[in-house]
């Protein structure tokens, strides 16, 4: 059965890998994000406690 064979797979895989961790990720990872979560205001919601009708 060829899928049980390893050799052509495991070096696609491997290969593929390298080319992401080392090509691809760095290059996605430069990336700015246009809108940070560090520069937000932390704003506390006014909440108020929810009248029940039938309490």
């Amino acid at each position: 059965m060829p899928q049980l064979n390893p050799n052509p797979w495991f070096f696609i895989m491997i290969i593929s890998w390298l080319t992401f961790s080392m090509i691809i990720q760095p290059k996605i990872l430069t990336f700015v994000s246009t809108n940070p979560p560090s520069n937000k205001t932390h704003t506390t919601p006014n909440t108020t406690p929810w009248t029940w009708p039938w309490t």
